[in-house]
């Protein structure tokens, strides 16, 4: 029989109307003939809410005792949703991320799907059953409930989807797919109907919430097609999967990214101290970017790159330490932000960059840094200057 997989954000499961709304949605998929595994996100905000109960507790709670607390809001949804389709007359069974076979490294608030073993998600289709998983969570091979970090659940589900061989994996969520830009900083942002793997793991990756990185990637090996879509707006959606030679060139998104953070590390033992503080994030689960190093003559050497803080639990205590051991030698810049213009054969015509610094200069905003991959081009710039930047350069490129 064929298999699709569905996954269901917080919005799309914020109440219990909603919830029930999406169970005649699976109930209809069912009757069609399918296959349906279907992977939740906790109610509404309840992550959220379940983070600010730690952090009144303590402002740096232990990793472990974070990833028990945060996997409970997946395993509610799961549960309603199952109770909401028996309702309707369709057998569903819950599984918690560890249960359907999720396995990952060994590392708390941002593990990494190492391995599906999807035999009882199988078992559970095989007896008609729809089989309803917490995202966002997994086991790592110690047996420790491990979570996934932000956009997990679409990590869930399209691992799950390549397990399973499922013949696509359905994303929704409160919008109808990716846009051009965030439609709350542009009003003419446009809907995309399709977008290439590359293209939406580098919009990922700058900034854009719409869908996980490491999902795309799954997706990418697997070659498995994901259809964004709404869950309450039928119609429109954006498929992304991988796209025939002959892409047209040119800029099909503007992304920004606002709670990064770039630091700095001048001296001529630069490299050591930077040895020692990358020795120092990886033991804290801090992944870092855009990394440069300029090497000059005696003390004039340096390495900066850029950190994205909003993941990060405990970030002021771990920058205090930071200047605690390192003093001068280490500073941050945090009035900054990332706007980032993501494309086909962005990097093989210059004339983009070069009107594109232009035209942000003569707004008078300034550039602090410029990082191009053959997908992106990123800028910094000032933060309070985001949202002026984004709709300058969606009506430039894509307008």
């Amino acid at each position: 029989m064929k298999c699709i997989v569905q996954k269901y954000g917080g919005s799309s499961v914020a109440d219990i109307d909603k919830i029930n709304l999406i169970a005649k949605k699976i109930a209809a998929a069912k009757e069609e003939g399918y296959n349906i595994a279907v992977v939740v996100s906790a109610i509404g905000k309840t992550t959220n809410q379940l983070l600010e109960m730690a952090k009144s507790i303590s402002a740096n709670p232990p990793k472990r005792e974070v990833d028990m607390l945060l996997s409970t809001g997946e395993r509610t949804t799961m549960a309603l949703l199952c109770i909401a389709l028996n309702e309707l007359g369709i057998d569903a069974v819950s599984l918690t991320g560890s249960q359907a076979g999720i396995v990952t490294n060994d590392v708390h608030n941002d593990a990494k799907v190492i391995e599906v073993r999807p035999f009882r998600v199988q078992d559970e289709m095989e007896n008609g059953k729809v089989v309803v998983v917490g995202g966002f969570q997994g086991v790592s091979y110690r047996r420790d409930i491990t979570t996934l970090g932000r956009g997990g659940s679409d990590t869930t589900a399209v691992a799950l989807a390549a397990a399973l061989n499922a013949e696509r994996c359905e994303i929704y969520s409160d919008v109808p797919g990716v846009f051009s830009a965030d439609p709350s900083f542009v009003a003419k942002a446009e809907q995309l109907p399709e977008i290439s793997y590359q293209q939406m793991q580098e919009m990922s990756l700058a900034g854009a919430k719409v869908m996980n990185a490491a999902a795309v990637q799954f997706a990418k090996e697997a070659n498995i097609a994901i259809y964004a879509r709404s869950t309450f707006e039928s119609g429109k959606q954006t498929i992304i999967r991988r796209l025939s030679a002959g892409i047209p060139k040119g800029v099909k998104a503007v992304v920004s990214e606002t709670e990064i953070v770039r630091v700095r590390i001048s001296g001529e033992d630069s490299k050591s101290v930077f040895e020692s503080i990358l020795s120092f994030f990886g033991k804290n689960q801090i992944t870092l970017k855009e990394l440069n190093y300029y090497t000059g003559s005696g003390n004039d050497k340096s390495v900066s790159f850029i950190v994205s803080w909003s993941n990060i639990y405990g970030w002021e205590k771990i920058k205090d330490q930071l200047l605690s051991e390192y003093g001068g030698k280490i500073s941050f810049e945090e009035n900054l932000s990332a706007i980032s213009l993501i494309g086909e054969g962005l990097t093989s015509d210059i004339e983009i960059l070069q009107e594109t610094l232009t035209h942000l200069e003569n707004s008078s905003i300034k550039i602090y840094g410029v990082t191009t991959t053959s997908f992106r081009i990123s800028l910094l710039i000032e933060r309070d200057k985001i949202k002026e930047a984004v709709k300058l350069c969606h009506k430039k490129w894509i307008e």
